[in-house]
């Protein structure tokens, strides 16, 4: 047996993934997926924060090469975006989908012939784009399509705001975990994402994520095939927090794990324009402010910084 086989044929085998199938479920009927905990009965209809019912909503899909290289490779990162997510950052990049219905809603048979369709396309991977609130109807769709002859490494690209329940259920299921780490002060991530715990939530998702998969794994072609990659936004003006979340990293995660720091951040959503509320982000991020975001991770020994 290959080393690089994806962990969730095992579960299938076994019949593990059908009962975590189940339980994830029965969890719609008073939901706990997130750390929200709105409570309410996504199996009759109700809608919490996230606005999400029993079917996921997928924006778009396919072929993605914008991705972190050993993502990415040659054939591209097959994403699939859900639309919604469990965080209202005032800044997001992608508003029209994380704060918006934007797409269809797709059965778990329709979600699995998206993953074998990208599949065909040749990509690395799937990429599943803030699934952090249709953990239930994703494992559900792994379970069909691997049945089907899905074989590709599944990656959980996330905000970072997990909780601890529902990643028991992933465990063995996905192969490599990319979360953002946005903030390191609560204060702010209540300010700019409305989330007044998500440090605290964040840093024991990572923690758990980690002790999943390991550190991120690479092979021969420079692919990725399991482990963990971090994702940490530079903001202007040290809003992120990045220096004690770097010191989080190293100190009781790994200074092996595989980090990107972006530099992208530019003022989108509610923070765009001179009425925007936020003028302490109404700005890119200099050139300095980056430079010194990546002399921090190695002044605490992180090594792989993309």
């Amino acid at each position: 047996m290959s080393e690089t086989r994806p962990a969730y044929l095992n579960l299938v085998e076994t019949g593990q993934l059908s009962r975590r199938v189940a339980e994830a479920f029965g969890r719609l009927e008073s939901c706990d997926i997130c750390p929200l905990r709105c409570g309410v009965n996504r199996l009759s209809g109700e809608l919490g924060i996230c606005q999400t019912g029993v079917l996921a909503q997928v924006s778009s899909f396919g072929p993605h090469f914008g991705e972190e290289r050993p993502l990415s490779g040659w054939r591209g990162s097959g994403t699939i975006f859900f639309a919604r997510c469990n965080l209202r950052c005032v800044f997001c990049q992608n508003a029209d989908i994380s704060q918006g219905s934007f797409g269809r809603k797709a059965s778990p048979q329709e979600l699995a012939n998206i993953m074998l369709g990208l599949q065909k396309q040749g990509v690395h991977n799937i990429n599943l784009v803030s699934p952090s609130h249709v953990v239930p109807q994703i494992l559900a769709a792994i379970e069909i399509a691997a049945g089907q002859g899905l074989c590709l490494p599944i990656v959980y690209n996330t905000g970072g705001y997990d909780s601890l329940e529902t990643l028991a259920l992933l465990e063995g299921v996905i192969d490599i975990y990319m979360p953002d780490m946005k903030y390191a002060d609560a204060h702010l991530a209540f300010k700019y994402s409305r989330i007044e715990d998500y440090p605290r939530n964040n840093q024991a998702a990572v923690l758990e994520m980690q002790r999943q998969v390991n550190d991120l794994q690479i092979d021969a072609q420079g692919l990725a095939w399991r482990g963990l990659l971090v994702r940490h936004l530079a903001l202007p003006n040290g809003l992120a927090g990045s220096e004690r979340i770097f010191k989080f990293l190293a100190e009781k995660v790994s200074k092996n794990v595989y980090l990107n720091i972006m530099a992208q951040y530019h003022p989108a959503f509610k923070v765009r324009g001179l009425t925007g509320g936020y003028p302490e982000l109404n700005r890119r991020i200099s050139a300095d402010e980056y430079q010194s975001a990546l002399s921090m991770a190695k002044m605490f020994g992180l090594r792989r910084l993309d």
